[in-house]
């Protein structure tokens, strides 16, 4: 089919879905309580929704009012019993996937269930959103003449009791019409393959001669991808290997500390790189504007957000706020209602708004993953913003990083421990550290008061890294590939003793 032809059918498809992305732009806090109003609805026959009689919530107070916030652990039970294939429980269609990702402190592995509505209202509309999002900017976009290069963690998919886990990605790999693999590569089979290390390779010798236009998949381990397609090629940039390709679409980790590594063997400044915000849990933000970092919320994938702000997360004082009342430049726990069934659910991210209107986000970290063992409230973002920054003033490039604290002992104060695994390291480490310290001090005023002559806080730590180091690690957990991810920060030393017993 001719290109000029197939980007008129996009276009036709996109001017449709942008009259309902249009309505939510406008009336956003109107298409999320009918969206609520909705979910009550379909599920009002289920046990939970017999449970809080959701036949007779009527508004937002009502159903706050009446329903408590969860985590995993608080549905755990129900989801076992619908993982043995019990029906109507909390969704009122059978749930047939659950997508298995990293464990909680309670729980090995989550089970996070995906039902038809989601793969299809939500992960499978975002997937069409986002190439028309990428089409309406980008009306020259010759995507549709190649292949589209997806990196999954895919491992095999496992049935028992009717139901089936596995990776979010085999999920929606399996479920996907028969004709999408003829546009993407690797095939089903090599994509689905277990064996990490193996199935990389497998990857490479299958793309290498394909036509591939765009790549999508987790910045860590794509960059390991790219870097193994230059190996095996012998070639010095990846446009040597795929001419043709225009853009990487992206999500997962943070872009933040690899930037300067794709530029290097992406040289070209006209390459675009796009967002996305998913987990197994939904889809939530899409990058709608090409060279930004803010995503836009999308409102009508069958996802009810609230917030939770984190100055008061975790305390008697903690409240909950729907869409409505968030303010600009805040950071706020993410808590959803989805059409698989999960109510009032805190996900575990934290994301700031940059924008009211339309409600556009960034990803700023984990309610787990930051450090406020002294009052600092050291985020995510505030390591990635100043590490970027550090690393360009250093000429250094950063494999990967995780810190965790060091306690008070006796009359000793505390401070932070960086285990840091460079790919070029800085020439003077004292300069870096110097540098890292006063630069976080420069984006966070309570690090800063901390570590105001050393009150509380002494100089951070920071420990030279092995060569693979953190791929081993992961390697020995098991945990190679896909949306699996380093801990950047931690509260505890548990990351950081384990991996300073493998540094050697």
């Amino acid at each position: 089919m001719p290109i000029p032809l197939v980007n008129s059918i996009a276009s036709w498809f996109l001017k449709k879905r942008f009259h309902q992305i249009d309505l939510f732009l406008k009336y956003p806090n109107e298409v999320q309580n009918e969206l609520l109003q909705d979910l009550l609805t379909s599920a009002k026959d289920t046990e939970i929704g017999k449970k809080y009689d959701f036949s007779s919530i009527t508004d937002y107070k009502i159903f706050t009012e009446r329903l408590p916030i969860s985590t995993y652990e608080e549905n755990q039970a129900d989801i076992e019993r619908a993982r043995k294939g019990e029906n109507n429980i909390f969704w009122p269609t059978p749930i047939r996937w659950f997508a298995k990702s990293s464990g909680t402190t309670n729980a090995k592995s989550k089970f996070i269930p995906v039902s038809a509505e989601s793969l299809e209202d939500c992960h499978y509309a975002a997937s069409k959103d986002l190439l028309c999002m990428y089409l309406n900017n980008n009306e020259n976009a010759q995507l549709f003449t190649g292949k589209s290069l997806r990196l999954g963690g895919s491992k095999e998919l496992y049935r028992e009791n009717g139901t089936v886990f596995g990776d979010l990605s085999a999920i929606l790999i399996d479920n996907m019409p028969f004709w999408a693999e003829f546009s993407s590569t690797p095939s089903n089979k090599v994509s689905l393959m277990s064996d990490w290390e193996y199935k990389m390779q497998a990857i490479v010798n299958e793309t290498i001669n394909e036509n591939v236009t765009s790549l999508a998949g987790v910045p860590s381990w794509m960059l390991v991808l790219l870097n193994n397609v230059l190996e095996t090629t012998k070639k010095t940039n990846i446009f040597e290997v795929w001419p043709n390709l225009e853009v990487y679409f992206h999500g997962g980790v943070s872009f933040l500390p690899y930037v300067d590594q794709y530029k290097t063997i992406l040289p070209n400044k006209d390459f675009r790189y796009y967002e996305i915000y998913n987990a197994s849990e939904g889809f939530f933000a899409i990058q709608d504007q090409n060279n930004s970092s803010e995503l836009l919320l999308m409102l009508d994938y069958g996802i009810f957000y609230e917030f939770i702000p984190m100055d008061t997360y975790g305390t008697p004082e903690q409240k909950i706020i729907p869409l409505g009342e968030v303010e600009k430049h805040k950071n706020y726990a993410v808590v959803i209602t989805t059409n698989a069934g999960l109510w009032r659910y805190k996900i575990g991210d934290t994301v700031r708004f940059t924008s009211l209107s339309p409600y556009r986000i960034k990803v700023s970290g984990r309610t787990k993953h930051h450090i406020n063992v002294f009052g600092e409230e050291l985020i995510i973002e505030n390591t990635e913003d100043a590490l970027k920054k550090v690393c360009k003033k250093t000429n250094a490039q950063i494999v990967d990083y995780t810190v965790a604290p060091i306690f008070m002992e006796g009359k000793e104060k505390g401070a932070h421990e960086w285990l840091i695994e460079f790919k070029t390291p800085p020439q003077d480490m004292d300069h870096f550290n110097d540098l890292l310290d006063t630069t976080l001090k420069s984006l966070n005023s309570d690090y800063e008061a901390k570590r105001y002559n050393n009150i509380t806080l002494n100089n951070p730590k920071i420990n030279l890294a092995r060569p693979q180091l953190f791929y081993d690690w992961l390697k020995q957990e098991n945990k190679l590939g896909g949306q699996h991810k380093v801990p950047r920060l931690s509260n505890t030393r548990q990351y950081l003793d384990a991996l300073l017993e493998l540094n050697v």
